[in-house]
């Protein structure tokens, strides 16, 4: 795939660039209080919020916003109550999109989302459209500014990592869910900086896209991806670099 670039490269790379370390802290607040709900408030037991946790403190929250989160969760706080929930739609080009979301209102929600993949060009599915397609993997990204690709792929494979793969401008070590935090663990053990480490729902297989169906469905996802109830945006699509360059460049 060299030459080429997925969504979770392209937005990590997008993530970066815009620092809106705000909106971030609202979607990580959302989710570590949703994991302590659903699996309690010990990080040690309960996996999801473990990783939330982690992924919040490798964005610089400060540890009193974490443990009111926390509080939040398992009652301890007043707070809202979310809805863990997933929607499928199709984008430009026939890209599958998978969508997670934490919300309080679910009507506002959906049509938000209905909305959006109208504007730019796709539909909003039916329940179990496109999940079939993905598979939940922990992806963690490296620049390639700081490390060999032979050297990654060593220290990767050596501490249990399932692959390896160029993401342009990153690399992108794969994980199983469970392994993501020992995995990054023992990277920066070996001090490689990690740029990013979640668990996301990875493509089974991936659709070239060109010209218009690329740019919307960027536009798309990038849409997707700042509405505040929205966790996180998973797409199969594939575009190559002089497109990311034609479309950064207009």
């Amino acid at each position: 795939m060299s030459g080429h670039s997925k969504w979770s490269s392209i937005k990590h790379k997008k993530a970066v660039k815009d620092a809106r370390r705000g909106k971030l802290f609202t979607k990580l607040i959302r989710e570590i209080t949703i994991a302590a709900r659903l699996g309690g408030g010990d990080i040690n037991a309960n996996p999801r919020l473990r990783t939330a946790v982690l992924t919040a403190r490798a964005n610089s929250m400060p540890n009193e916003n974490i443990e009111r989160a926390i509080k939040k969760g398992t009652g301890e706080l007043e707070g809202v109550s979310y809805e863990d929930v997933t929607y499928e739609g199709y984008g430009p080009g026939g890209v599958a999109v998978l969508v997670l979301v934490l919300t309080d209102n679910r009507n506002r929600t959906v049509a938000e989302l209905r909305r959006l993949f109208s504007k730019y060009g796709g539909s909003l599915g039916e329940s179990g459209c496109v999940a079939w397609m993905f598979q939940k993997r922990g992806i963690i990204t490296v620049s390639k500014e700081h490390i060999s690709e032979d050297r990654l792929m060593e220290l990767s494979l050596e501490a249990g990592a399932e692959d390896m793969s160029d993401g342009g401008e990153l690399f992108e070590v794969v994980t199983a869910p469970e392994a993501l935090n020992d995995i990054k663990e023992a990277l920066e053990g070996a001090e490689v900086r990690i740029e990013s480490a979640e668990v996301t729902m990875v493509p089974l297989t991936t659709v070239d896209l060109t010209g218009k169906e690329a740019d919307s469905t960027l536009k798309l996802l990038e849409a997707l991806d700042d509405v505040d109830d929205v966790q996180s945006v998973s797409a199969n699509l594939q575009i190559a670099q002089e497109e990311l360059d034609r479309i950064s460049a207009a």
